[in-house]
């Protein structure tokens, strides 16, 4: 990802990451499918006029980026600011944003999978180029899988023809291993 000249400027405001700016919003849109356009619920192309609402695993990996700059009203919030922020948004977040990091590193296009039951869609190029071929579960390594829980993902993911993968990070290496089932009939 490029990086623009100056960070772009994120507000904190009534429990969102939002971009107020359009030009800012559009730029973050097209280069990495970063953010929802509020009140654009499918953007077809980058001729939006919105602003943007990021998640908070997006905010602080654009910030970690050195793209943007959060600020809470005339204050600027440092890292370990916005880490106790996004951090309160989920008990995984940890997890959550190591597994999240590693797919963009390798190229992926990663959004919610909440409306699939799943941590993540990944794209190979994008929502609006291309449906989502993956669907990435988290997984902390030391937890238990109940096989009804991997039934019911596989017959979601296979319903919606979506791969699913479970993702998991050792502990001592902080290395992500991602497990994909494969269904079939006897």
């Amino acid at each position: 990802m490029a990086t623009p000249s100056k960070p772009i400027v994120v507000e904190w405001v009534g429990g969102n990451f939002v971009v107020w700016d359009f030009e800012a919003s559009r730029w973050l849109y097209a280069n990495g499918f970063y953010g929802m356009p509020i009140k654009v619920r499918k953007p077809k192309d980058l001729n939006f006029n919105s602003p943007l609402v990021l998640s908070p695993i997006e905010a602080l990996y654009l910030l970690d980026k050195g793209v943007i700059s959060i600020v809470d009203g005339d204050k600027v919030l440092s890292r370990s600011e916005v880490l106790s922020i996004v951090k309160s948004k989920h008990k995984l977040f940890n997890e959550l944003y190591t597994v999240y990091c590693d797919l963009r590193s390798k190229g992926y296009v990663v959004r919610s999978g909440m409306k699939f039951g799943a941590d993540f869609a990944v794209y190979v190029h994008g929502p609006g180029i291309d449906h989502a071929p993956f669907l990435v579960e988290v997984l902390p390594m030391n937890e238990k899988l109940d096989p009804v829980d991997i039934v019911r993902a596989g017959r979601l993911s296979h319903s919606v023809k979506k791969n699913f993968i479970i993702a998991m990070i050792n502990p001592a290496t902080n290395e992500v291993t991602y497990i994909s089932f494969n269904w079939f009939k006897a």
